[in-house]
Parts: structure tokens; C-alpha cells; sequence
């Protein structure tokens, strides 16, 4: 039990039938700064890029009119969002920031393989071995605790309780072998399946490399996020640097250059963008450039809903 009393089962972020309201550690935006914030208008740089433009205005007013008669939250119950993308693309940060602004969930996916090629560096288990790593994940269950205070507004934790921290997560030697670990059928087969029992809890923002094909194929929105590799490895190196970690800049585009090699080639769940995704390239955008293009997504994706 957490210290609040709420169960850690593994994977599991709510109880079962509890909407983020519910939630103790839910801060759901009152209802005039969530309509300001989550559609406040794109800058028309941005808006002319990704062709926004078009609907945004008529798909805001249907859902401050809606709004009038009911909470945030219930707008959007069913909601999920899909965010994919290649490693540093900033999928974590902006995935993070559309939740806190749609009152939703919000899963880094990415961190539960993290954490799973983080037990094996420690148990020894050979990565290229699928059976081997399945067997880990069954005897030393990752649970997904909420924590709204917590860098991510989740931690990732052991099966004893201890967690995982940000530089065990984000190690070299972690970022080295965590797309051998989850290129593996038994490992995705085990992550898929918890992924979507959070995702059936309410509403989401979910982000990863292939939540949009394989974890939620059915999502209302589904974003691919992509940048440059020189402006994704500017953005893992400075987050290298928040964990004290060293770093090489050379080997470091070397590592992201491979892993999108490895990522968009593996047999299982390649990295590919969903036929339906809004494709958002972020390398010359602000976080909140980013952010107001998702939500204005979300706003034309939910209107065209009713």
C-alpha cells in the first residue's frame, strides 16, 4: 500500500472504476483556465505549418459551450492520446504537460522498459533473451505509482517499494540496451497488456514508439512527434547533465542515430507513425508551441466526436 492507502498492483495507476477526479493526488483545472490553456489559441507560425488553422476556432467555442453544462473531466472520459515518436523528441515533457491540461493519466511508457533493462544490468540477465526477461518482469513486478510531485507526476517503482530514480533510468548504460529488451515479443506482449489496463482506467495520454499502432490502435488522437538528431541529442545531453551523468556529445548522437536504426527496424512493433497520426516535427518549437498544436488536435478530434 502507498502511504495515502492506495494499492500499487503492478501497472495499475487508479482503482478499478476511479476517474482522475477521484484521484487524491488530481489537481483537474477549474473550467475557465482549462478552456484558456488547452485551446488557447496557436501562433499562426504554427498553425500554418500543421494546417490547424482551419476548424480550430469553431472546434474551441463547441467545447466552451460544453464545458458550461459539465466539468473538465467528464468532457473527455473516454479520451486517449497516443504520443510517438523517436528517443529525445520530447515526447516525455510534452506528453506530461497535454495531460495536465486535459485533467487526464499520464504514462511514459518508455520508462517501464527503462526500469526493466535497469533489473537486468542488476540481475544479470542476458538481454537477448526474451523468456529470460519475461521471467524477470513476472518475479519482479515494476509497479506505476501516481505522485503528483514526483518529475514525471508518476514513479516507477520495485517490487519492494524502492524506486526507480531518474539517472538509474536514464543511464548510458540503460539508454544501450533498452531497445534490444523491448524488441522482444514476451517483453512488449507483458508491457502491451498492463499498458492498456491503465488506459481502461480513463482518460490518458500515453506516450512511447508504438502506442498509436499497437498499445491503443483505437485512440482519438494520435500524435508522431519527431525532431532533428542534433536537436534531440541538445535535449538528452541536457538531461544527462540534471543527473550528474557524464557526457560525450559524439557518442551520445552515435546512441541515438543506433537506437532509431534499432527502434524503426525491429520485427516487433517497429517505430512507425499510425496511418491516422498528426505528424509534429519540434525541433525549431517551443514545449508550448508543441503542447497548444496537440490540443488543438484533441479540440477538432472531440468535436468531430459529437
Amino acid at each position: 500500500m502507498t502511504e495515502n492507502g492506495r494499492s500499487s498492483n503492478e501497472f495499475h495507476a487508479l482503482q478499478p472504476g476511479q476517474r482522475p477526479s477521484q484521484r487524491a493526488d488530481s489537481n483537474p483545472h477549474p473550467e475557465q483556465e482549462y478552456t484558456d490553456r488547452a485551446f488557447a489559441k496557436v501562433p499562426s507560425s504554427v498553425r500554418r505549418r500543421y494546417r490547424f488553422a482551419s476548424g480550430f476556432s469553431a472546434a474551441t467555442r463547441v467545447f466552451r459551450r460544453v464545458l458550461r453544462k459539465a466539468p473538465p473531466v467528464s468532457l473527455s472520459t473516454l479520451l486517449r492520446i497516443a504520443i510517438d515518436g523517436p528517443a529525445a523528441s520530447g515526447k516525455t515533457t510534452v506528453a506530461r504537460r497535454v495531460a495536465r491540461r486535459l485533467g487526464a493519466l499520464y504514462l511514459d511508457t518508455g520508462a517501464m522498459y527503462r526500469a526493466l533493462a535497469y533489473l537486468a544490468l542488476q540481475t544479470r540477465t542476458d538481454v537477448d533473451n526474451g523468456s529470460a526477461l519475461a521471467r524477470l518482469a513476472a518475479t519482479a513486478p515494476i509497479g506505476v505509482r501516481l505522485d503528483a510531485a514526483a518529475p514525471l507526476g508518476f514513479r516507477i517503482v520495485m517490487a519492494d517499494g524502492r524506486e526507480f530514480t531518474e539517472a538509474m533510468l536514464q543511464s548510458n548504460e540503460v539508454t544501450a540496451i533498452v531497445s534490444t529488451v523491448a524488441a522482444h515479443a514476451e517483453v512488449r506482449a507483458a508491457m502491451v497488456a498492463a499498458q492498456r489496463r491503465i488506459a481502461s482506467d480513463g482518460p490518458v495520454v500515453m506516450a512511447g514508439r508504438d502506442i498509436g499502432t499497437v498499445v491503443l490502435p483505437n485512440a482519438a488522437v494520435k500524435i508522431f512527434l519527431t525532431a532533428s538528431v542534433p536537436a534531440r541529442v541538445q535535449r538528452r545531453r541536457a538531461q544527462l547533465e540534471r543527473t550528474g551523468a557524464p557526457v560525450d556529445v559524439d557518442r551520445l548522437s552515435q546512441e541515438i542515430v543506433e537506437r532509431d536504426r534499432l527502434d524503426r527496424t525491429r520485427a516487433i512493433s517497429p517505430l512507425v507513425p499510425a496511418a491516422d497520426a498528426a505528424t509534429i516535427d519540434s525541433s525549431d518549437l517551443t514545449v508550448d508551441q508543441v503542447v497548444d498544436a496537440i490540443c488543438a488536435v484533441v479540440a477538432r478530434a472531440e468535436s468531430a466526436r459529437r
